[in-house]
């Protein structure tokens, strides 16, 4: 059986990947960091590193968003792109910058303690107040 490729990458193209499936469903994340790097919540799938490759990265930057985590994005355009922590064998893929069809469906909310007060979470979605 042959391998599905999956690409993405962000706006302007400075920043371009490809991974192979399984991925994760897709996950709105509410906290803050999530709401002001995206200008509202984060949508995110993972991806394992090691099904992961960067085809192109000459836009890509990295933002140490805290002592457990850092943030990709591209330096060019502004995309959001990555969230990746520290021990993690996986990385955090910004649902909108995949390539369309996804096959992906979102599965749930996390961290809806700290998500604005600007909004409701109105779906049948599990939420959880931390992550899952």
């Amino acid at each position: 059986m042959d391998e599905v490729q999956h690409t993405g990458g962000c706006q302007c193209g400075a920043v371009r990947y490809r991974f192979t499936r399984p991925l994760n469903g897709i996950v709105n994340c509410h906290c803050s960091q999530c709401r002001r790097t995206h200008g509202h919540f984060g949508a995110y799938t993972n991806a394992d590193l090691d099904q992961f490759q960067l085809l192109e990265e000459r836009g890509l930057k990295w933002f140490r968003a805290s002592d457990i985590a850092r943030r990709g994005f591209c330096k060019e355009c502004g995309a959001t792109l990555f969230w990746s922590g520290d021990s993690d064998d996986q990385i955090g893929i910004s649902a909108g910058t995949l390539d369309e069809p996804t096959g992906l469906e979102t599965i749930g909310h996390i961290f809806v303690a700290d998500k604005g007060d600007y909004y409701e979470i109105t779906d049948d979605l599990p939420q959880y107040d931390q992550s899952s």
